[in-house]
This record gives structure tokens, C-alpha cells and sequence, in this order.
């Protein structure tokens, strides 16, 4: 925790273009993290996206850049409010990554043909060794001259990436055919080089293409804004385009059109469909006073909406950002491959180098490694060539093959997909660290009041005298009570409504503080409150006694009621479980997650609800500044991750305390400001959904990581010992770094509520 005379810094966000391995990425981090007055930096390479915390009054975002140029990359500050420029420079990448490939492709085909041709003997090409030394030189110095670039780059600057290994793997091959050509004892690969620099390029656009479909998630959540607005200005109708759209203005949106921006409505009803935020696809009626979403569609009536937030404060912005901060983190198992991808390429370095020595030394071992395997590799030299041939292939090979991509995108690919994913369905995932909190899940905590239950009280019962109907009772008290702003009066009024009770009229009203209500009905007057309330008109409560108790027992509130001088019945209000909830603590005990209660209401309320949801311990009568100390202890209690789910203002100490806070989108700011993850819907049956989700993200990481670090460890023997071509090795090295991404979208099919079957069916 930050010592609260510690500055407070501010996060920066910048595009980092040009990494191409997570060489670069820790290459970046670190050097940012070294700067003075830089608190901390996380550099993500599938967003190409890093996040500064700078401190105040220390450095400029002029000098983050120039520092990131000192390394080889370019930098360029984002801004917040324009998603748009990202996908505009995503697209850019994209076809620049193709024009190089289809270049690249363009020379090489010949080449290929032609030595396919040579080597058959179905035609001995005439000056074969000039035509592929001359033919693969514009391979590399045209459509690869940006991997030299960048790999000259960062070995200049200590610190070799990926492009290092290629650039130097493909002049040590081409320079082979020079040196055939003047007489050496050294077979020519000068048209290997130009193929491994087109498959080097061609898995470069690939993992370009795949980036673009891993973010969606961000451009279809842009996407669905409106372009326009028609707003009434100076009397006039106009319609203006949303960029123009300023906090105060009204906004006419008719049926089928989308919502310009978030807003209140001041005229008008009508069904909203809401499932682009919530996920829920039934409409939600909205009326003068509610709140509506910016890009949810209007299906029936005509409204007026005055804008409460535009741009980049809008619900639609801010998940748009919430999303992106969540892709750029990092989860604490990316520290594992960090620290090993640091080291790694000036390791493969070292080995190339070793590769060549050995074969140049003691060619006769080496041969010997791989002997079993020549006669079923037909590309193999091994015995057929000088040492120097073996020395330069295999070197070459493993240069080539090794492959610090894959390890750089196991992780934030899967991150990006899956926090995409949960974006989609309403579930909001601030942090990408929280996948792996959500898997080492062990203990929740809710919170009773808006989280388990609606938030509001409800009538539950109603017990009346002999010759008083539930009717008459409800229609009595609601005449008194549509005058009170007590939520319990307005609860008692919606009871009334829903149960068609007749609309009487009332007169001098008044409310007694602390009591209830009364106001005269017809010729008599009715009261409306609490025992005393009665007892202080001269009323005989004893004939609602029994029912009095009985609801207490079963900690409801209590209103009674009395007409004319004589106790009629008994109202019995309770704030009501919200039809999930029971559903959803049973799924997640199934899990093997442990649920508590913890609240600031008393032990026998809070006893009974817990009672029906199904939880066993509650902590009860928490005020709130205490609910935080609550967590911690219980996180010190508690192997495994601690989680607290919650809604109000009061819990917004505890959500930030716990391991992983989860806030419901129904409640206040305040919650979901200090919350990890978000439901918009404040569904908990959306809380199993993200779990399940989160787990599922984290394993496609360690997936990932297996293939990345299985995929180097079993290759690189390989191409040590001269038992992988160059171009073979360039193949799967692409390949490897194609399938982390193929598997991380594999996400895209994920289906919580068909894990949520197959829980229940246990």
C-alpha cells in the first residue's frame, strides 16, 4: 500500500511500434523502469501498447519517447479518448506486413523454382551460383531491410531481439554463396536466405492478422457508437455529429435509433434494448428519470435524453478503456516467462556460436548425434559436406528456430482474448492479473444488501383481522403511504399497484419521525407504522400481536395497520433475494469456492437471508470503515486467493483490500472505481461466468507457455546437430508463434453457461 505521503502518479499510455520478440518487450520495460520518477512500466507486445506511471513534476512523456527511440523501437503518446487511431494503426501495420510479404514472395518464387529445378537435374540452370546469389540479395536488402534495421538496432543497443537472430542467420547464409563462388569448400544456401527471410515475413503478417482479429473485441465496442446526434439547439432540431454533442444538451431519439450518449430521460417511455452493456437481451422500460446507456438501441417510444457524459467519460469509453488497460497488464505468471525471454536470444546467440565450434572441431560427434536420423531426412548434408557447410547450416538453423515470439504472446494473447470475451458478455475485467487471482479463487465474501438481495425492501406478507381483506388492508395503506418518500411507503404503494388494489383518496396527511404515517381515508383515519405509533393513538394492538411476532421472528420490518381507532393487520417488508442469487452460491460451492456474508446489518436479518441463500458464516453489525479489516484478516486466515463482491460505497475499502475486488454494475461509482472486475448486469450468476472464464483464460496461458518453452527445448537440440534446414527451422519457428495465437482464440468458443451445466449435472 502507498504511503499516503508518497505522490500519487499518473498512468501514461504509449504505442511502442517495431518490437518484435519478448527480448523487446523486457528490453523497454526495463530501460523505462530505470528512468527516474517512473514508478512503474508494463510493456505488452500483442497490444504493442506500454503503461507509464510517472510521477508528478519528474518526467516529460518527450522524454519517454526518446528513450524508446535510444533502443531502436518507435513510441508515440496515446490518447485516451481516440481508440480509433489504434485500429487505424493497427490497420497500417497489417498492410504494410502484407506488402513486404507479397514482395518478398514475389523474388523468392523464382528462386525457389529455379533451385528446385537445379537440384532434380531436370534442368542444370546456367550460372546457378551467381543467378541465387544475386536473385536473393533483393529479398533482403529490400523486403527485409526493416528486420535489419530493427536488429541492428537493438544490438547496437545491447539488448538482441528476434529480428537480431534473423538478420544475422540470413547474411551468414547468403554469404555462403560468395564464398562458393571464390573458391571455397563451403556449400551455398544464398537462396536458403531468401526463403527464410519470406517465411520470416510471411509469419510476421500472419501475427499481424491475428493481432487485428485477438483485438475486435476493442473496434466492435467502438464500432457501436453513434455516429450522429439530432438535438433540439436554439429551437431548432439539428442534427449534429457526436463529436459536437456537449453535457446538457437534449437529444430526440426515435424508435430503432441508437442512444447518442449516456443520459437521463426527461421525456418520453419506452423499452431499451441494453444487451450491447448488460448482455441481457430482453429490452429494460425506461421512463422519465432513468438513466440510459450511450450505443444501446431505443426499440418503441419516442424519448428526449439530456446528455449526462460525452466522451471519453462515457460507459462506452470508459469499457473501452477498461478493456485496453486490462489487455496491457500482466499476470503474475508472465514474471516466469519474463525473466527467462530476458536472457534468452543472447543465449541462442551463445549456442549458434557453440554449433558452429563444434562442428568446425569435432564434426565426427555431432555426426554421430544425428546419424540415426539422416536416412529419413532427405535435406540433411550431414557426411556429404565440409565442416565448414555443417558449421554455417546448423548455426544458421539454430538461429533460426529459436523462437522468443511465442513466449512473448503466450501470455497477452490470451489476456486479450479472454478479457474481449468477457467485455462482450458484460463482464468487465480491469486488470489482466485477475485472470490468475480468479483461478486461485478459494474464499468470496459477499456483501448482503445490493449484492445477494435487491437492495430495496419489498412487502413479503400480509396478515389481516377477521372481515378485513389483504385488498382493503393494502388499499388503506397505500392511500396513507403514496405521499411519504420512505422507501418502505413506496413499497407498500408498488404492492398495491401489482395487486390491483383500489385507488382511494386521502386527506391531511401527516408523517410522525421515527413512527409512520396517517392520514384520514373516507370518514375514518388510517395508521400506518410502527407498534408505538398505534399504541400512541389509543389503538389495542393486541389482535395483531400474534402476527406482529411472527413476522419479526423471521426479521421483517413491520408496518402496522389501523382503521378507525382499531388495529386491521400487519405489512411484513423485507429487502428480497435476488432470484440468482441461491443459484449462484450453489454453482460456486460446487467449484469448491467458499461463500461468507459479510454486512453491517444485524445478526438475525442477516442470519435469515444467509439462511436462505445458503451460505453458512456470516459476519455480522461490520461498520463500514471496518469491512476492510475484516478482509484482511480473513486473508490472512485463508490459503488461496480472497475475493469480495459488493456494491455499495461502503464496500468500496474491502473491494480494494481484497485479493480480487468484484463490483456490480448496479451499484455506485465509488464500487466499481475500486473494483478489479466489474458485472454490469449485477447478475451473480455473470460472477460464476467470469470465474469460469478467468480460469479458462489462465490455462490457455500456461498452454501457451508449455508450447513456447516445450517448442525450443525439443528444437533446438535438433538443429544443433544438423537435422533441421534452415528454411524447415524458419517454418516452425513461424508456426509455433501462429499457434499460441490459434489457441488463445480458441476463446472465442468458450461457453460459461455450458461449464455451468456440466457443474450442475455433477
Amino acid at each position: 500500500m502507498t504511503d499516503a505521503t508518497t505522490p500519487e502518479s499518473t498512468p501514461h499510455r504509449f504505442r511502442i511500434t517495431g518490437m518484435t520478440c519478448a527480448g523487446c518487450v523486457r528490453r523497454v520495460e526495463t530501460a523505462l523502469q530505470d528512468l527516474e520518477g517512473i514508478e512503474e512500466a508494463t510493456v505488452n507486445l500483442m497490444t504493442e501498447e506500454a503503461v507509464v506511471q510517472v510521477l508528478p513534476d519528474t518526467i516529460g512523456p518527450e522524454e519517454i519517447i526518446a528513450t524508446v527511440e535510444e533502443l531502436g523501437f518507435g513510441a508515440v503518446e496515446k490518447d485516451a479518448s481516440r481508440s480509433e487511431y489504434d485500429i487505424d494503426v493497427s490497420l497500417e501495420n497489417l498492410a504494410v506486413a502484407r506488402q513486404r510479404c507479397v514482395l518478398a514472395w514475389a523474388l523468392t518464387g523464382p528462386i525457389a523454382l529455379l533451385m528446385l529445378l537445379h537440384m532434380t537435374g531436370l534442368w542444370m540452370v546456367p550460372f546457378w551460383g551467381w543467378l541465387e546469389v544475386l536473385l536473393a540479395l533483393p529479398v533482403l536488402v529490400v523486403s527485409g531491410a526493416e528486420t535489419y534495421k530493427k536488429g541492428w538496432a537493438t544490438l547496437r543497443a545491447k539488448a538482441p531481439s528476434m529480428d537480431a537472430l534473423i538478420a544475422i542467420g540470413t547474411l551468414a547464409a547468403w554469404s555462403t554463396g560468395p564464398m562458393h563462388l571464390f573458391g571455397m569448400d563451403v556449400a551455398s544456401f544464398a537462396a536458403v536466405s531468401a526463403m527464410i527471410m519470406a517465411f520470416h515475413l510471411t509469419g510476421r503478417f500472419l501475427e499481424a492478422q491475428a493481432r487485428g482479429r485477438a483485438s475486435q473485441a476493442i473496434r466492435r465496442l467502438m464500432e457501436l457508437g453513434a455516429k450522429t446526434a439530432r438535438v433540439r439547439r436554439r429551437g431548432a432540431v439539428e442534427e449534429i455529429p457526436i463529436d459536437e454533442l456537449r453535457v446538457g444538451d437534449v437529444m430526440l431519439i426515435q424508435p430503432g435509433e441508437k442512444i447518442p450518449t449516456d443520459g437521463r430521460v426527461i421525456k418520453g417511455h419506452s423499452a431499451i434494448d441494453e444487451s450491447m452493456a448488460t448482455g441481457e437481451s430482453i429490452p429494460v422500460d425506461k421512463e422519465v428519470g432513468d438513466l440510459v446507456i450511450g450505443a444501446t438501441i431505443n426499440t418503441t417510444g419516442a424519448l428526449e435524453v439530456r446528455a449526462m457524459k460525452v466522451g471519453e467519460e462515457t460507459f462506452l469509453a470508459q469499457v473501452a478503456q477498461m478493456v485496453q488497460e486490462a489487455q496491457a497488464s500482466k499476470p503474475a505468471i508472465q514474471g516466469f516467462a519474463d525473466q527467462i525471454t530476458a536472457l534468452f536470444v543472447p543465449l541462442v546467440l551463445g549456442v549458434a556460436v557453440l554449433t558452429a565450434v563444434f562442428w568446425l572441431t569435432v564434426p565426427e560427434m555431432m555426426e554421430a548425434l544425428s546419424a540415426w536420423a539422416v536416412p529419413y531426412l532427405p535435406w540433411v548434408p550431414a557426411g556429404e559436406t565440409s565442416r565448414l557447410s555443417m558449421a554455417i547450416f546448423s548455426a544458421v538453423a539454430v538461429l533460426v528456430i529459436s523462437c522468443p515470439c511465442a513466449m512473448g504472446l503466450a501470455t497477452p494473447t490470451a489476456v486479450m482474448v479472454g478479457t474481449g470475451q468477457a467485455a462482450e458478455r458484460g463482464l468487465l475485467i480491469r486488470e489482466g492479473a485477475a485472470v490468475q487471482w480468479l483461478k486461485e479463487l478459494t474464499l468470496l465474501c459477499f456483501d448482503k444488501t445490493g449484492t445477494l438481495t435487491h437492495g430495496r425492501p419489498k412487502v413479503t406478507a400480509v396478515e389481516t383481522v377477521a372481515g378485513v381483506t389483504r385488498q382493503d388492508l393494502l388499499a388503506w395503506a397505500a392511500a396513507v403511504s403514496v405521499s411519504s418518500e420512505h422507501p418502505l411507503a413506496k413499497a407498500i404503494v408498488d404492492e398495491a399497484g401489482r395487486s390491483r388494489c383500489e385507488l382511494l383518496e386521502a386527506s391531511e396527511f401527516e408523517a410522525i419521525p421515527g413512527k409512520g404515517t396517517r392520514a384520514r381515508v373516507g370518514e375514518d383515519w388510517v395508521l400506518v407504522g410502527k407498534p408505538g405509533l398505534l399504541r400512541d393513538g389509543g389503538v389495542d394492538t393486541t389482535p395483531v400481536e400474534h402476527a406482529l411476532y411472527q413476522m419479526q421472528k423471521e426479521a421483517k420490518t413491520v408496518a402496522l395497520v389501523a382503521r378507525g381507532g382499531k388495529a386491521v393487520g400487519v405489512i411484513g417488508l423485507a429487502d428480497t433475494l435476488k432470484p440468482e442469487s441461491v443459484r449462484a452460491i450453489k454453482i460456486l460451492k460446487q467449484m469448491q469456492i467458499k461463500c461468507i456474508m459479510i454486512t453491517g446489518d444485524n445478526r438475525a436479518t442477516a442470519e435469515v437471508v444467509a439462511d436462505q441463500v445458503g451460505i453458512e458464516r456470516v459476519i455480522a453489525d461490520v461498520l463500514p470503515q471496518d469491512k476492510a479489516r475484516e478482509i484482511a484478516r480473513l486473508k490472512k486466515e485463508t490459503i488461496g486467493t480472497v475475493g469480495m463482491v459488493g456494491d455499495g460505497i461502503n464496500d468500496a475499502g474491502a473491494l480494494a483490500t481484497a485479493d480480487i475486488g468484484i463490483a456490480l454494475g448496479t451499484g455506485t461509482d465509488i464500487a466499481m472505481e475500486s473494483a478489479d472486475i466489474t458485472l454490469v448486469k449485477g447478475d451473480l450468476m455473470a460472477l460464476v461466468a467470469v470465474i469460469q472464464l478467468g480460469k479458462a483464460t489462465y490455462y490457455k496461458i500456461v498452454q501457451n507457455l508449455f508450447w513456447a518453452f516445450g517448442y525450443n527445448l525439443l528444437m533446438v537440440p535438433l538443429a544443433m546437430v544438423g537435422l533441421l534446414h534452415p528454411v524447415v527451422a524458419e517454418v516452425c519457428m513461424a508456426l509455433s508463434s501462429l499457434n499460441v495465437i490459434a489457441n488463445s482464440l480458441r476463446l472465442k468458443y468458450f461457453d460459461p453457461e455450458k461449464v455451468t451445466a456440466e457443474i450442475m449435472r455433477k
